[in-house]
């Protein structure tokens, strides 16, 4: 009979320590994708803002060597991410495609300047920035015009703010919501050995020699789970790429490997700290209110 009820302890201590990992390991997983999404959308408004493009346009004296010149001080310049240099005949060509006619037919010369096309970096694509550049631009040799979509580049960057927002709000309740299920899931598995912590109590063990084991535990639980966690969105990844291979260009492995890097560090700080409020409680706790 004694050994039926050490067996049956040691089956419920480990359903308990098992159920405690499966839990903290789909929270860590849910919380790994919200951080997935906030870098991958972080790295996409990126890339919509980079796409931003800059026409400048020279006036009719410029020659090709001033147009070769005013490329050269758009790849030197620090907000500049690439430039393409327009000559005529691809402007002609442009506006063939355009109107769907030969209009050069009407002329004697190709009537149309030399240009150069710039796409900024993706921090200097905000309006204040924006007006400066134009400014320093305009006032290069030969300039005759700066354009650029304004409102494309107000929209892109109202719409990011709102979409940044509302992610923010969303991994904020995500990560309350975690740490309330993972404190929760803890403190269970813990009340399962309350009697444990209490007969190391009664035999004159320390507080430090009952809390160490658990929290030892509590460390390797926090790392199972982180791994369990990172092995679900791996895979998550793995079946994103096969069948949206396009949105993969988004996510840098670094990035990626520092989430997966907080995510291990995130369940072990959460695991630990759960622990020890979750051990503290039951070593302090008066017998009396042990089965309640």
């Amino acid at each position: 009979m004694a050994r039926y009820d050490k067996n049956n302890t040691i089956r419920r201590l480990r359903s308990s320590y098992l159920s405690a990992v499966v839990s903290i390991s789909l929270v860590l997983f849910l919380l790994g994708a919200s951080g997935l999404l906030l870098l991958n959308a972080h790295r996409l408004s990126e890339y919509f803002r980079e796409n931003i493009t800059f026409t400048i346009i020279l006036d009719e004296s410029a020659t090709e060597a001033d147009a070769a010149w005013v490329r050269k001080q758009l790849d030197a310049a620090p907000y500049v991410n690439e430039t393409k240099y327009v000559s005529k005949e691809e402007a002609a060509e442009e506006m063939k495609s355009l109107l769907g006619s030969d209009f050069m037919t009407v002329f004697d010369a190709n009537p149309l300047p030399f240009a150069v096309e710039a796409k900024l970096k993706g921090h200097y694509a905000q309006m204040d920035s924006v007006q400066i550049i134009e400014k320093t631009l305009s006032a290069l040799p030969h300039i005759r015009e700066v354009t650029y979509q304004r409102s494309l580049i107000e929209m892109v960057n109202k719409n990011i703010r709102k979409s940044g927002l509302v992610l923010l709000v969303f991994i904020s309740l995500m990560l309350f919501i975690s740490l309330v299920l993972i404190n929760n899931t803890i403190r269970l598995s813990i009340y399962a050995r309350r009697l444990l912590i209490n007969t190391m109590r009664l035999v004159g063990a320390t507080q430090w020699f009952i809390t160490r084991p658990f929290l030892w535990r509590s460390l390797l639980q926090g790392i199972f789970s982180g791994v369990i966690a990172i092995i679900l969105l791996t895979g998550v990844l793995y079946v994103a790429q096969n069948e949206f291979g396009e949105i993969m260009v988004f996510i840098e492995p670094a990035l990626l490997l520092f989430l997966f890097i907080s995510i291990i560090i995130l369940g072990m700080l959460i695991s630990f700290v759960s622990t020890l409020f979750a051990v503290n409680k039951f070593v302090r706790i008066d017998v009396g209110d042990l089965h309640y």
